[in-house]
């Protein structure tokens, strides 16, 4: 399997976990999907989200890590997602959600499950953009807590993608990251990530 999904930290497992059994958290978190959802909720494929903070004149692409996505499968497909944080006693549940995102995901995953070369799923934030990529990481043993996207990463742009960018299509880091920071300003990259 040329793609590896690292594991998340046991706490924001748990933390998810425990927001799953319970009927209030599920209630209150207002998820059709989840509300209707029949027999058992999983969270699977845990990927670890970073945040695009800026992009050096040299280059090197700042990011950081703000917490845990888990697809939520009822049966045979995601229907939501479920975010963890982190906190300072460790990873806390933070919101379930359902949304394009979801699907686009799954597909932006079975899409680089294709690929020839090994790679570490994570997922990067671009905030000025309203936008939302699967950052495929080189190294598959790197600390996916850590690091920034190297020039032969690769970026799958989920939809909905911003104008201009195309949704699902395989790009280099080193060709599509300049052109997307170029279209935020400094600013826009401090604000919260894209759900």
């Amino acid at each position: 399997m040329p793609l590896h999904v690292p594991p998340a930290p046991a706490p924001a497992l748990r933390s998810v976990l425990t927001a799953l059994s319970s009927p209030t958290a599920v209630r209150e978190a207002r998820t059709p999907s989840l509300l209707a959802a029949q027999g058992p909720l999983t969270p699977e494929l845990p990927l670890p989200v970073h945040v695009l903070d800026a992009t050096t004149p040299e280059g090197v692409t700042a990011t950081r890590l703000t917490g845990w996505r888990f697809l939520i499968r009822s049966g045979d497909r995601a229907v939501a997602a479920a975010d963890t944080m982190p906190t300072p006693d460790g990873w806390a549940f933070s919101r379930f959600f359902e949304g394009p995102y979801i699907a686009s995901t799954e597909r932006a995953l079975r899409q680089a499950e294709t690929l020839g070369q090994p790679y570490q799923a994570r997922l990067l934030s671009i905030p000025g953009l309203y936008m939302l990529a699967l950052w495929l990481h080189g190294d598959r043993t790197a600390d996916p807590a850590g690091g920034h996207p190297d020039a032969g990463d690769l970026l799958v742009p989920l939809a909905p993608a911003p104008p201009g960018v195309a949704a699902h299509r395989l790009h280099r880091v080193a060709e599509l990251l300049p052109v997307l920071t170029h279209r935020v300003r400094p600013a826009q990259l401090l604000r919260s990530p894209a759900a």
